[in-house]
């Protein structure tokens, strides 16, 4: 049988915490283990995370909860700690305001795992993601979309594929932690390198025909986009070369343009 690790980092996050609490907490699968890295938030983030706890520990789910919560250096620093700390098979990051698409989710992600051939279990299991407002109200499809066919190439297009329907196997995770010299892409960059070391390995990149994630716009790469940007092209640049990434980045841009000139028609 397959645990999954959720790892959901927070910092006063107690505006948006609990649908997301709700979501893991409503999944059918029942190896579940969710991490929730605090921040040594002062906002009621930590109450909320407790009660959760206790929750789920008399509901009889199965699920597991873990709450750590302290300083931290950022955003990513807690991605690593919760790395460090899954004990699942499979980890997947699930942001404060972010959910899982529905009840079965984990169960879906699971069953591609235990269907796998013995010895190639996907190093990576992803799906669809929806866009939702802050009222939990879906906004639509994400524009990118994630190909049937996944390599670790394919981000040259753009992240295909959302970091929270990202499913990948804890013990290749776990010895690629994220990058924290960078502030706002050390998720594209590491997914790279999970999905590098995948190849290395001869391990599948298996897609899920459905919608995995819920996110929710508004996020800090969509507050900070400028440095988003810059720090992205940066990642792709380590990956594929100035030439090629200068050539997406100039199609990105012209993209752009066209999809605002088509909207003010």
């Amino acid at each position: 049988m397959i645990t999954i690790s959720v790892i959901t980092v927070t910092w006063q996050a107690a505006d948006v915490l609990q649908p997301t609490l709700d979501s893991v907490r409503g999944q059918t699968y029942s190896l579940v283990e969710h991490l929730i890295i605090d921040g040594a938030s002062t906002d009621g983030t930590l109450k909320m995370a407790e009660d959760y706890q206790r929750d789920v520990q008399n509901s009889g789910s199965g699920h597991r909860v873990v709450i750590s919560s302290e300083p931290d250096k950022g955003l990513y620093d807690a991605m690593n700690k919760g790395l460090s700390r899954a004990t699942g098979d499979y980890v997947i990051f699930l942001n404060a305001g972010d959910r899982l698409a529905d009840a079965t989710t984990l169960e879906k992600v699971a069953q591609t795992a235990m269907a796998a051939d013995d010895g190639m279990m996907p190093a990576v299991i992803y799906g669809f993601t929806d866009l939702i407002d802050s009222e939990g109200k879906c906004i639509g499809p994400r524009r990118l979309q994630p190909p049937a066919k996944l390599t670790w190439r394919s981000f040259r297009k753009g992240m295909l594929v959302c970091h929270q329907a990202f499913y990948a196997r804890t013990d290749i995770a776990r010895t690629i932690p994220y990058d924290t010299r960078f502030r706002y892409s050390a998720d594209v960059d590491w997914c790279i390198r999970v999905m590098k070391e995948a190849e290395r390995q001869s391990l599948p990149l298996t897609r899920i025909d459905s919608v995995v994630a819920l996110f929710l716009e508004g996020g800090q790469t969509t507050k900070h986009h400028r440095d988003s940007l810059k720090e992205r092209f940066r990642v792709m640049r380590s990956h594929y070369g100035l030439l090629t990434t200068t050539a997406m980045h100039a199609w990105f841009v012209c993209r752009s343009l066209f999809a605002k000139m088509k909207s003010a028609k």
